[in-house]
């Protein structure tokens, strides 16, 4: 398992990890899973996660934010995502994952 490279900032209201990564796969989706869970755990709810350098994602990855998203909705808050590439959303298209996220073309539309 690899660490994974993204930044944590605070924007309004919300906790925001940009992805730093061409990959969101099984090498480093577990670094983002315990970050994400780590920062619900810290009663930071509302998490937006930028996916504008990712361009591929395998099931690991899908299952790290899905794992965000419930973790988040389980305490009131939660987990949108924002600038995904069109290859990535495919695959949430693809696995009917575009129906549970709230997905944002950029930050300006997110409230």
């Amino acid at each position: 398992m690899t660490a994974m490279n993204f930044t944590l900032e605070k924007l309004n209201n919300y906790q925001l990890f940009s992805i730093n990564e061409e990959r969101l796969d099984a090498h480093n989706s577990s670094a983002l899973k315990d970050a994400i869970l780590h920062v619900i755990e810290q009663g930071e709810t509302q998490i937006i996660v930028q996916l504008e350098k990712v361009r591929f994602i395998d099931s690991s990855g899908l299952g790290a934010l899905l794992s965000g998203h419930k973790n988040a909705a389980a305490k009131a808050g939660k987990l949108v995502l924002v600038s995904i590439q069109p290859q990535v959303l495919s695959m949430f298209e693809l696995t009917r994952l575009n129906r549970v996220f709230e997905i944002y073309a950029d930050l300006t539309e997110i409230e």
